[in-house]
């Protein structure tokens, strides 16, 4: 298949972080106290950008998170980014444990979550199994983020910021809606069997983070089961084959990687990554390598992680209450239901067409530029499919 890979330059990055930045001092909004950022990473220089590891764990401790956070460190090494590190040691015990060691080496003295402002200087963050004991959904349980930096993080998101999620990233801050959202498309941790060796399926090979690998992918894993599938709300990258192991509770479609856009941010997670040895597999640094690159807005492809609900929403916030408007809105969602049901069956040949037809409808709506370009992207994502063969 072709290669969909595409580089963006740093002033597209730079420039969104630059107007969030004078976003926020232009409202008067001031930084509750910089995060100190003497450790973790070093400033970044010419084209670099930086990059946030959150390790931060109230509950149950992976193992993985060092090796997480080393992986990362040098792939920023090698791929132009620095790395800071949230990873504080705690004493919030329970089953699992007195607390959590942390990473006291490489970890910053002080929170990064003290406003949008501050977080802003991070192209992505990456959420590297930061468990918080939530689960239980009691809401006097400390969270990983309060109130505050929540709101940081909000902001950050909102202004355009990247998220990367690994493993039990789904399993921290269960009593946010919002981050469930962000983090899985409202799907959260559940479960998991034991530990053991199964078939990953790639979906979407067109994806700067899959497009170098096999069509099968087996690995040993902790493999979870989630609240609900997420499909419908996230573009998934790749899926379990419940047939090859033993303890799948989601059934024939067991979704384990996906892409989303988020309220002007970028996410991706992968479900993988539990055991320490995935750190040091070259295609799992490879897919994770795309995951931050996509997220950090540093590479492009594969229609971007569009999906059909995604501009059916814009469409419906294009509603300008003219009569014109709604018939066009009315007919272009009647050719975005039509060409998703071609893609679902995998007919591309005809979900093209069906898009063609909404592309060339939404061009006449007044302010219309933001859905045309999105449907566009549904085109580029459905002719990669049919590129490689899907």
């Amino acid at each position: 298949m072709t290669a969909t890979r595409r580089r963006v330059g740093p002033g597209r990055l730079l420039g969104t972080l630059t107007g969030l930045a004078a976003l926020v001092l232009g409202s008067g909004a001031a930084s509750a106290g910089a995060a100190d950022t003497t450790r973790g990473g070093a400033t970044p220089t010419g084209d670099q950008y930086q990059v946030l590891v959150v390790g931060k764990t109230l509950g149950f401790r992976h193992s993985h998170i060092d090796e997480t956070t080393h992986a990362i460190i040098d792939l920023g090494r090698q791929g132009g980014f620095t790395v800071d590190v949230w990873d504080p040691p705690n004493s919030s015990g329970g089953w699992w444990g007195p607390g959590s060691p942390g990473q006291p080496d490489l970890t910053m003295t002080s929170t990064p979550f003290t406003s949008s402002e501050n977080l802003s200087k991070y192209a992505t963050i990456v959420f590297a199994s930061p468990v918080d004991n939530t689960n239980g959904l009691n809401p006097s349980t400390p969270r990983l983020l309060d109130d505050s930096e929540l709101a940081a993080f909000q902001g950050y998101i909102r202004g355009g910021g990247g998220y990367v999620g690994l493993h039990a990233a789904t399993d921290t801050m269960h009593t946010v809606p919002w981050y469930s959202k962000l983090s899985g498309g409202g799907a959260r941790f559940v479960n998991h069997p034991a530990q053991q060796t199964a078939t990953m399926r790639v979906e979407d090979p067109t994806h700067p983070s899959t497009e170098h690998l096999p069509r099968t992918w087996v690995r040993l894993n902790e493999w979870y089961n989630f609240t609900s599938n997420p499909r419908g709300s996230v573009r998934v990258l790749l899926t379990l084959d419940e047939s090859t192991y033993s303890g799948g509770r989601m059934g024939a479609d067991h979704p384990i990687s996906w892409c989303q856009n988020v309220e002007g941010g970028r996410s991706w997670y992968e479900g993988a990554g539990h055991v320490d040895s995935s750190y040091s597999d070259p295609d799992f640094l490879e897919h994770l390598k795309g995951g931050i690159e996509w997220t950090a807005g540093r590479v492009s492809g594969g229609g971007d992680c569009v999906t059909f609900s995604e501009v059916s929403g814009l469409l419906a916030a294009s509603d300008n209450g003219s009569i014109r408007t709604r018939t066009l809105a009315a007919q272009i969602e009647e050719r975005l239901a039509s060409a998703e049901a071609a893609a679902d069956a995998g007919d591309r040949n005809a979900a093209l067409r069906a898009l063609q037809t909404a592309r060339g409808k939404a061009n006449g709506l007044v302010d219309g530029h933001q859905v045309s370009s999105k449907i566009g992207d549904l085109i580029e994502w459905q002719s990669g499919l049919r590129s490689a063969g899907m």
